[in-house]
């Protein structure tokens, strides 16, 4: 199998990084391209990459196709590619917006699988949810799911929609993790504590309180229960956020960033 990442920005070059480092290519050097030279020439320092520079040089070798690019690139890229691709090729695009149709169409091609990736995958905790087209074998599936999970682990999907939606929910959900931390180490600050105490005391909050969610089902009304006694410290702060409607703030956030993720497909197509 020879799997060929197009564009080395973040996301790109994790994919890229964590696929190559798992067993999954059989000894076959992962396949990168692209056109920034600085970037290439750091690129071509690792033993786990075979760089390129043109697309034709590289984009008839490969079984699977990573596409990721800015969306607004997409259509010369596709327009570009038309020409070097072939019916049995899989490709899996990490763009926000870009439709599968579009990319069917663009480059003539029936086997596209359409992926929303989040930051964590960095460091092997991100969550990938994808769809695909009807086209794709169940044993393609299967490999690309496989390709995904390098990253950490993987979300099926039914329809495109629930693509625009995941973005709203697990692939701009990191941005409001981070929202909410800069709230809480401000307010240590505030209180009197270090900076270096602030992100100690924030930090490890955090990762203590998802590990203990992911332990079990209790859902999160569960575990703030078990936090908050009546007349305590933590009721006195749930109430404050009740109070403030910062449940459903937090919810008007995550469908602004669903109907962004539309708007974006359809400025594309």
């Amino acid at each position: 199998m020879k799997v060929l990442v197009i564009g080395a920005g973040n996301m790109g070059l994790t994919y890229a990084e964590a696929i190559s480092k798992s067993e999954l290519l059989q000894n076959n050097q992962l396949m990168i391209l692209d056109t920034d030279s600085e970037k290439i020439k750091e690129l071509r320092k690792s033993k786990n990459f075979e760089v390129f520079d043109s697309l034709k040089s590289c984009v008839p070798k490969a079984d699977i196709i990573f596409v990721a690019v800015k969306p607004y690139h997409s259509e010369d890229l596709f327009a570009e590619m038309k020409s070097m691709v072939n019916a049995e090729q899989v490709f899996i695009s990490i763009m926000a917006g870009v439709s599968i149709k579009f990319m069917q169409e663009s480059m003539g091609v029936t086997k596209v699988v359409r992926a929303m990736p989040n930051l964590p995958a960095q460091v092997g905790k991100g969550v990938t949810s994808y769809t695909a087209s009807e086209e794709v074998s169940r044993l393609e599936l299967l490999t690309v799911e496989n390709l995904l999970n390098t990253t950490g682990k993987t979300v099926r999907l039914d329809t495109e929609n629930d693509i625009d939606a995941s973005t709203g929910i697990s692939g701009s959900g990191p941005a409001y993790i981070f929202y909410f931390m800069q709230s809480m180490i401000e307010a240590a600050l505030k209180m009197g504590f270090s900076e270096h105490d602030s992100k100690v005391l924030v930090g490890q909050t955090f990762e203590g309180a998802v590990e203990l969610f992911n332990s079990n089902n209790l859902s999160p009304n569960s575990w703030m229960d078990r936090v908050a006694s009546k007349g305590g410290t933590t009721r006195a702060a749930l109430d404050s956020m009740e109070d403030n409607n910062v449940k459903e703030m937090i919810k008007e956030a995550a469908y602004a960033a669903f109907n962004r993720a539309v708007e974006l497909g359809k400025e594309t197509v």
